[in-house]
């Protein structure tokens, strides 16, 4: 039982870790873009995107993690840049011409 134990905290710490990446790339991916093609993609604006994957990336960075106390803040944290990347970011790059845009 130890063993699954020591299993599941290793599990939580990759995924903390994994997750801070993914906030900053999120992050800066914002930045990078065009304020007009959030709204042309039918977004919120880029201050709100970059309000929402800042705050993101911070509870990312704050929080202890899902296991300690912070699972709300960071699951919610997760989600919110995780919902930039897989739905903001390829409607973004289309309306600006479609190519890879990192």
């Amino acid at each position: 039982m130890e063993l699954l134990y020591v299993l599941d905290q290793w599990i939580i710490f990759a995924l903390k870790i994994a997750a801070l990446p993914v906030g900053g790339y999120a992050l800066l991916h914002a930045v990078r873009q065009r304020a007009d093609a959030f709204t042309a993609a039918g977004k919120l604006t880029k201050n709100a995107w970059l309000g929402i994957t800042g705050v993101g990336l911070f509870l990312l960075i704050i929080t202890p993690g899902p296991m300690y106390g912070g699972a709300m803040f960071w699951l919610a944290a997760m989600v919110a840049v995780l919902v930039y990347i897989v739905d903001v970011k390829p409607a973004v790059v289309e309306v600006q011409g479609g190519g890879p845009r990192w």
